[in-house]
C-alpha cells in the first residue's frame, strides 16, 4: 500500500514540475534556471510544512516521498549548475548553488513554522 502512495504522489508531482518549471523559466530572459529553483523551494516548503504536522505514515509516503520527491529534482539543479560552470557563467553558478541551499532551508523552517500556527 505504501509504495502505490508513493506512486500516486510522485504522478502528481512529476508533471507538476515539469509545467511549472517551463511556465516560469518561459517568464525569464536569463540563464539562471528559475523553473528549477522555483519547484525546489515550494517543494522545500510543502514538506517542511508537513514534517511539522502530525501526519500519518501514508500522508508521508503520499505528498512527503511521492509528491514532494517529484516536485523538487536535485540531479536537474546539478545538472543546471554545473552547466553554467562549464558554459563560463560561473556567477550565475554560484549563485543558482548558494541561493537554491538557503532559500531551500528557509522556505523548509517557513513552511514547518505555518504548520506550528495552523495546529496551535
Amino acid at each position: 500500500m505504501t509504495v502505490l502512495l508513493v506512486v500516486l504522489g510522485a504522478a502528481l508531482g512529476a508533471p507538476l514540475r515539469y509545467l511549472t518549471d517551463r511556465a516560469v523559466q518561459s517568464r525569464h530572459d536569463s540563464v539562471f534556471p528559475w523553473g528549477t529553483f522555483t519547484v525546489n523551494v515550494v517543494g522545500s516548503a510543502v514538506l517542511g510544512f508537513l514534517a511539522a504536522l502530525p501526519a500519518g505514515a501514508g500522508t508521508m509516503a503520499f505528498a512527503g516521498t511521492g509528491f514532494c520527491g517529484a516536485l523538487t529534482t536535485y540531479s536537474t539543479f546539478g545538472y543546471e549548475t554545473m552547466r553554467l560552470a562549464e558554459d563560463g557563467a560561473r556567477f550565475y553558478s554560484v549563485a543558482n548553488a548558494a541561493a537554491s541551499v538557503a532559500a531551500g532551508l528557509g522556505a523548509a523552517y517557513c513552511g514547518m513554522v505555518v504548520a506550528a500556527a495552523v495546529t496551535g
